[in-house]
Parts: C-alpha cells; structure tokens; sequence
C-alpha cells in the first residue's frame, strides 16, 4: 500500500467519524468542503431533506473563470460566494464539515471568508 492511498484511507475513515456526529437541517445546513489537487467547491446540504442549498467552486465563481484556481486567493473567493449565496437564502449559522481534510491551507482560507463574508459557525 503506497503512502498516497493510505493517506486517502485515513482521510475517509476521519471523514466518516466527522459525518456520524454532524447533521444539516434547514435552519442549520451543514457546509461541505471537498479539496481537489486543482479546485475546491462547496456546499450547503441539508440532510434531514436530502437538499443542496448552494454551491460554489472554484471552477467559476460569479460565472467567472479563476485563473490559478488552486491558490488560497480562489479559496478566499469561493468562501466569499458561498456566503454571499448562504445569506441570499436566508441561512446565517452553518455546521461545518472539513470531510477530513485537515484545517490549515486552503480549507481554513474558505472557512475563514465565509465567517468574514457573515456566516456563523
């Protein structure tokens, strides 16, 4: 077993420790990072419903491009839209779920602009 595939096996199993604990509802949407090498996106999900509130990622923000969209700035971005998006529907307070990534780089960056941009959790 490769060093890669036994990171990626310790990520899920924290993943799946994090999951059975938390549970978005309407009021309170859980809000879900997933990291890829190049984009990172996020949701608002609802899981007493089965619903995804909102989306964004780095792919296009704002139906945008981003140029360099696995940089910490197109975080920021994206973490702003979510927000942006959060308070258009009328959600304030989130739970969040960093799907077992670890909280510095990229994932902190978006956690952080949306509590900027005005979501709590």
């Amino acid at each position: 077993m490769g060093k890669q595939l036994t990171r990626r096996v310790r990520r899920l199993k924290v993943r799946r420790k994090i999951r059975s604990k938390i549970r978005g509802t309407q009021e309170l949407p859980r809000l879900c990072v997933f990291r890829s090498l190049r984009h990172m996106y996020a949701q608002l999900v609802a899981d007493d419903q089965g619903k995804v509130i909102a989306g964004v990622s780095t792919l296009k923000i704002d139906g945008k491009k981003v140029k360099n969209s696995n940089t910490m700035e197109a975080a920021k971005k994206a973490g702003q839209a979510i927000a942006q998006k959060a308070l258009e529907s009328g959600v304030k307070r989130v739970i969040f779920d960093r799907s077992g990534y670890l909280y510095h780089g990229r994932v902190k960056a978006l956690a952080e602009a949306a509590r900027e941009a005005g979501l709590q959790f």
